[in-house]
Formats: C-alpha cells, sequence, structure tokens
C-alpha cells in the first residue's frame, strides 16, 4: 500500500521560507503525477503546483513565483519550497500521486485532483503577520 508522509510544516512570520517534504517510500511507476494542494479553515482544497515523471510542472498562478515544486527520485520525495510566506497562505498543506502523465499539467487548471489516487495525511502551514 503506497504511504504519502508529508513533514516541513510549522510556524513561520510573514516574509519567511519553508521547505515541504512529502515521503512516498512506496511510490515506484515509471511514469507519475505528484502535486502539492492546501486547504484553509472554512475553504475549498485548491492546488497549488504539480510536477510529472518528465520533470514538467504546472502551478497555480498566484503560487508560481513564491512556490517552487521538486522531486528527488532517489529519495521517492517530492518537496515543495514557498519563500516570501504570507498569511494568507495558512493552510494544511496535502501532497498527492497518481500514474500516468497526460493529465498531470491539466490538474491544477481544470480542478481535476480527483484524478489523484493516493493522498498524505497533510502537513500545517502558519504564517503570523
Amino acid at each position: 500500500q503506497v504511504q504519502l508522509v508529508e513533514s516541513g510544516g510549522g510556524s513561520v512570520q510573514a516574509g519567511g521560507s519553508l521547505r515541504l517534504s512529502c515521503a512516498a517510500p512506496g511510490y515506484r511507476y515509471d511514469t507519475y503525477c505528484m502535486g502539492w494542494f492546501r486547504q484553509a479553515p472554512g475553504k475549498a482544497r485548491e492546488g497549488i503546483a504539480v510536477i510529472d515523471s518528465d520533470g514538467d510542472t504546472a502551478y497555480a498562478e498566484s503560487m508560481k513565483d513564491r512556490f517552487t515544486i521538486s522531486v528527488d527520485n532517489a529519495k521517492n520525495t517530492l518537496y515543495l519550497q514557498m519563500n516570501s510566506l504570507k498569511p494568507e497562505d495558512t493552510a494544511t498543506y496535502y501532497c498527492a500521486a497518481g500514474q500516468g502523465v497526460g493529465w498531470c499539467l491539466d490538474v491544477i487548471r481544470v480542478g481535476a485532483e480527483a484524478d489523484f489516487d493516493y493522498w498524505g495525511h497533510g502537513t500545517q502551514v502558519t504564517v503570523s503577520s
């Protein structure tokens, strides 16, 4: 069974940075799509960024200048580097994974997050002003 485990969340002041990690030790597919999502209290879950096994990425327009997604295939770990954090970035952050690449780069644009097969339990990020 595939498990995704997020880490790296915490409390930070506005303007600070955090790097989230998502370990996926049992996830080994030749083609894949992995992504980061977040959900703030009382709000719908929103997509942040995705990356596929070809190394191609796609971002939510509002976050592409501050957030960077990357993956270390040797470590089976997904990352999200978050810079210039704002109080409105406060949320629970989730990673997700799915097979294949053809659908990946459209996930955030069309809101197709249900296409992911596996989800982590989330890590909390709190940004204070």
